[in-house]
């Protein structure tokens, strides 16, 4: 099962697209920019912690 990447941060809007080195994810894939995740430290929906997500190309499915 892949993660969903969600093309956006939940909490400015900025966008995320697959590829982009900015996006934080948490263990239930809530999605934040990494500016945001900065400000927030943890993830503000479950709690959990903010890390980098997996680039994924353009190409893939």
């Amino acid at each position: 099962m892949a993660l969903e990447l969600r093309a956006a941060c939940e909490r400015c809007g900025a966008p995320l697209p697959p590829d982009s080195a900015d996006a934080r994810i948490c263990s239930f894939e809530c999605t934040f920019c990494a500016s945001c995740a900065d400000e927030l430290g943890d993830c503000p929906n479950c709690g959990g912690e903010l890390v980098r997500r997996p680039p994924r190309s353009s190409t893939a499915s």
